[in-house]
């Protein structure tokens, strides 16, 4: 599973979502999905225009988390 940290990494550079929205030019609201997780893609230009805006690496914004075993019946 891939966790986004996109809040911490913008609570560390001390960045608004309305801000960030503007300067890599997305919507909020896409901006916002991206930040809670609920998206299933994101385009290499928005992950680069999002690093560069916070000056970080894409590791910086997306964990990886292996799937928990499945239980045996």
């Amino acid at each position: 599973m891939i966790i986004s940290r996109l809040d911490r990494v913008m609570a560390d550079r001390k960045i608004s979502l309305n801000e960030l929205s503007q300067q890599v030019g997305i919507t909020n609201v896409n901006l916002s999905k991206l930040k809670n997780g609920h998206v299933n893609a994101v385009r290499f230009s928005t992950l680069d225009a999002i690093c560069q805006v916070l000056d970080c690496q894409p590791g910086d914004i997306l964990e990886y988390l292996p799937d928990p075993p499945a239980k045996e019946n």
